[in-house]
């Protein structure tokens, strides 16, 4: 009777599984998914010549590193992304500034003179007693050098004895009044932070402004730091690095070109797309893959600010909505505070972006893993049924995120009685409301967009001739061998 074929195998990603079927045979199955297939079949001779093998298994990766595409495709990909990377950082080198320009100290927010204090001692006396009214109360009161005083207080308030422990006065010691009602409480041995003011009456120019919250603050982000890394590994390790040169960017370039005056758009253009070229391809790898997230991305981020261009003009947005935004234009005129809202807008947009648009091109080149024959009009709507899912999330998770910040600020129009229209008629939220739409469509165009690029680059991709055989996207790497089997010699 004439042996069986062997049985094809189960193929995952980059090895299948291979189960031969031969009577006291020695097969070797082909994979029928990507990688090649191989099985071992021991035959066990039976009653009249009959055998039966038990096939062995290899294991699954599914997170491998990306198929490599052939070197023509690298060159158009390099044609194209190399001349906008030398842009970028040419652009940061014209535009890198040397420093935030000096200015003389208001004494007003955050434009002031802190330094580091503690309380050293912490009494109960009567409000009446300390003359409370005239006493800037911790937790809101006037700024230092003196403002509207407060109202008599009653009950008892408790006085604090704050030592100075950084700057010129350390180890300088002042008197801090707290009322009862005031939404910072003070405790002994507290540290607290303390401004300065110089041109104060003496017994005036230091008075409690915040609490110290730097170790309570570090040790929430070494846990952060401490998950990532132990959940990423070194993925994880340079994921916080391209995090680090991200915030570096914005603190080193960003921000203080802008205070030296130039133009806001331009200069979160430049540094918004160093930081995308630097995380993305210090997180993913120098790959084909995330170059054409990389180019959806731009693509995106160009139309998020031709949008926002248009719109915040057309909506007659100043960016001048709040008292830091006008500390900002009175300390430095010449910013433009409508292309700072716009900077804004590509910079929080960014973040999301990269996440929408690595998933993507990750899910055209699996879907391509799986079945070299796809075409790209094929990938492109596997892929975009994804998108679609990926798109309610982030749009829902953006909105809810810019609600949350405003949420103080529409807890006072519902206070207010005030209808949606005028809510969102007034400029404070439709600011937030401007900025949320634009960045909402520049996520749900980076989708299509990215679907379309990773599709035609990967259907488009043909291996080198010179390559090594069974590389990925050839045929025998797709089918395995040809399920041909050996047989083995009986003894």
């Amino acid at each position: 009777m004439p042996a069986p074929a062997p049985a094809p195998g189960d193929g995952h990603d980059a090895r299948a599984h291979g189960h031969g079927h031969d009577a006291g045979a020695h097969g070797h199955g082909g994979g029928s998914g990507q990688g090649q297939g191989h099985g071992h079949g021991q035959g066990h001779g039976g009653h009249g010549g009959h055998g039966h093998g038990h096939g062995g298994h290899g294991h699954s990766h599914g997170h491998g590193p990306a198929a490599p595409v052939s070197r023509h495709l690298r060159k158009v990909i390099a044609a194209v992304l190399i001349p906008f990377a030398t842009a970028v950082f040419i652009g940061m080198a014209v535009l890198w500034p040397g420093g935030a320009p000096a200015h003389e100290r208001t004494g007003v927010g955050f434009d002031r003179q802190t330094q580091q204090g503690k309380v050293v001692a912490l009494e109960n006396v009567d409000c009446k007693s300390v003359n409370a009214a005239q006493a800037p109360p911790s937790g809101g009161g006037p700024a230092p050098g003196g403002g509207a005083p407060q109202a008599t207080g009653t009950g008892d308030c408790k006085k604090a004895t704050v030592e100075v422990v950084t700057g010129p006065d350390q180890g300088r010691t002042f008197v801090e009044i707290v009322q009862p009602g005031a939404p910072r409480q003070l405790s002994d041995g507290q540290e607290v932070v303390v401004a300065y003011a110089p041109d104060a009456p003496k017994d005036l120019q230091y008075s409690v402004v915040d609490l110290d919250r730097k170790f309570p603050i570090a040790l929430l982000a070494g846990i952060f730091a401490l998950a990532v890394v132990v959940v990423g590994r070194m993925r994880g390790l340079f994921a916080l690095i391209a995090l680090a040169v991200s915030f570096a960017i914005l603190t080193l370039f960003i921000l203080p070109a802008i205070l030296q005056g130039s133009n806001p758009l331009v200069v979160a253009v430049v540094g918004a797309s160093a930081i995308m070229l630097i995380a993305l391809y210090m997180c993913h790898g120098l790959t084909a893959r995330t170059s054409v997230a990389v180019l959806g991305t731009l693509v995106s981020l160009l139309l998020i600010g031709l949008l926002g261009s248009v719109f915040i003009d057309w909506a007659f947005l100043s960016g001048n909505t709040d008292d830091n935004t006008g500390l900002i234009h009175g300390l430095y005129p010449d910013i433009d505070m409508s292309g700072l809202l716009l900077a804004g807008v590509i910079i929080g947009s960014l973040g999301v972006l990269d996440d929408v648009t690595v998933t993507q091109t990750s899910a055209v080149w699996e879907l391509h893993q799986a079945d070299p024959s796809m075409g790209s009009r094929a990938l492109y709507r596997a892929a975009i049924r994804i998108g679609r899912d990926h798109i309610a999330s982030v749009v829902n998770t953006l909105v809810l995120a810019y609600a949350g910040a405003a949420l103080p600020l529409l807890l006072l129009f519902s206070i207010a009685n005030s209808s949606m229209g005028a809510v969102a008629n007034s400029e404070l939220v439709a600011e937030e409301i401007v900025r949320t739409l634009i960045g909402s469509i520049g996520l749900v165009a980076s989708v299509p967009v990215t679907t379309a690029l990773a599709a035609v680059v990967v259907s488009a991709d043909r291996p080198d001739p010179s390559g090594p055989s069974g590389s990925a996207g050839s045929p025998a790497a797709a089918t395995g061998r040809g399920g041909r089997g050996r047989r083995r010699r009986k003894r």
